[in-house]
């Protein structure tokens, strides 16, 4: 007997819980990887050039995910519900992935191996990634969007703060092969969790048949004043090019483009300040891991929380804006101080702060993108969204190890606040002139 309970399309508070658990997931293994694990090989001695390479590797399958997106939205007719095998179906290969970085015993002798079972766990939590978005946009009405990303993203900061502060003490006090158990064993009690969620009331908990079509289903393939309905499995010709053509309008280009921009200066800085404090000032890995992880997790939660309220309240256009513009004036300020980074009170403040702009950020970022996207796409075109985004975030780690050898850190955060102004500007001409 199915049960009346956990249907994501009839409670909004499960919508919540869900899409925070959710991301949860996606951010454990990130925080163990791009934070906990990256700090470790830091301190180990590897050059930033390697931990650069390390970081592109294992960011390479997050900067192609938009493939997956076709995938997602051509094969949505499951009597399991229009996105949940999908999601079930990542979860539980991402999890196998997982279970393979338990085969690393010395993550700097095993260099090479530790970044390819990254990058192939990688390969699938992309896939759950794109297969969670196209489910949100799905099943949450537009005018909890701001809220729903808020959880969305406070759940990703969450599991971040698990992987960078707890698995950094794991992996410091109980070895890489503890801290790689502990990640796998929460992905699977999350996994194990998703199986009793369902969308609709009629979908079925395990199903390999088709259901029938609903009037929910129908989707515009054409961008005439004349919408065509058509049922969801359609063919990739037409879907491919009505992506293409809601992808190059030049109004969401150019809204994304002063995003990606924004993305770039404030991963570039993150890398380049965490290698600052290690090599620079003489922090250990596990203290820069475990104070991001803590007390700028809280701070990001309650901010991120409150920035989805105020995304709903206010707009989401209003307050992209106004983010951009506080973290444009933040990096330029706290670079021109750098003198002060001495002082373990300033760099620890500027640690935890830096740590809620990103956070704060995606809320007011995500709901605009949301958006811009099309129905019965929005899988397909939501992932490409993300997919740059995170290229934009596998650029900034890169242009940081490239760049550090050479250009002072205050010099490359003033460099990365000029940037967010110029996105800023791009994004107020934008919304000045819709056409």
């Amino acid at each position: 007997m199915r049960s009346p309970f956990l249907i994501l399309s009839q409670q909004r508070s499960l919508r919540y819980g869900a899409f925070f658990y959710l991301y949860v997931m996606q951010g454990l293994p990130s925080g163990f990887a791009l934070t906990a694990v990256t700090n470790y090989l830091t301190a180990e001695g590897l050059t930033p050039q390697a931990l650069a390479s390390f970081g592109v590797i294992v960011g390479l399958p997050w900067g192609f995910k938009f493939l997956w997106g076709p995938l997602v939205d051509r094969f949505q007719a499951s009597a399991m519900g229009r996105r949940r095998p999908w999601v079930l179906g990542a979860q539980v290969m991402a999890l196998l992935a997982s279970g393979g970085i338990l085969f690393i015993r010395n993550p700097v002798a095993q260099f090479s191996m530790l970044a390819g079972a990254f990058m192939l766990h990688g390969v699938f939590a992309s896939l759950q990634d794109v297969s969670v978005d196209a489910l949100a946009i799905s099943t949450v009405p537009p005018t909890e969007r701001g809220r729903a990303n808020a959880f969305m993203k406070g759940g990703m900061v969450v599991g971040q703060a698990i992987g960078a502060a707890g698995l950094a003490y794991l992996l410091r006090n109980g070895g890489f092969h503890l801290a790689a158990l502990v990640q796998s064993l929460v992905l699977l009690a999350f996994t194990a969790l998703t199986f009793f969620i369902r969308e609709q009331p009629g979908d079925a908990f395990f199903s390999l048949k088709r259901r029938v079509p609903t009037p929910d289903d129908a989707i515009s393939i054409d961008t005439t004043n004349e919408p065509t309905v058509s049922p969801p499995d359609w063919s990739f010709g037409p879907l491919l090019r009505t992506l293409v053509r809601a992808i190059l309008t030049p109004r969401p280009l150019a809204i994304f483009g002063a995003i990606a921009l924004v993305f770039i200066g404030e991963r570039l800085f993150q890398r380049a300040y965490y290698i600052h404090l290690i090599r620079q000032e003489g922090w250990t890995d596990t203290a820069v891991s475990v104070l991001s992880g803590t007390y700028g997790t809280l701070l990001a939660v309650a901010l991120a929380l409150l920035g989805g309220w105020l995304a709903d309240a206010i707009g989401a256009q209003r307050m992209l804006l106004g983010t951009m513009l506080g973290m444009a004036v933040l990096h330029i300020g706290f670079s021109l101080a750098a003198s002060s980074w001495a002082d373990p009170a300033v760099a620890t403040a500027g640690l935890i702060v830096r740590q809620t702009l990103e956070p704060i950020f995606s809320i007011a970022a995500l709901p605009m993108l949301m958006s811009l996207c099309r129905r019965g796409i929005e899988g397909s075109q939501f992932a490409f969204y993300m997919a740059i985004s995170n290229q934009a975030d596998v650029a900034g780690i890169f242009l940081a190890g490239q760049l550090q050898p050479f250009v002072a850190t205050s010099v490359l955060g003033v460099g990365c606040g000029v940037l967010m102004l110029i996105a800023a500007l791009l994004l107020w001409l934008t919304l000045r002139h819709p056409q």
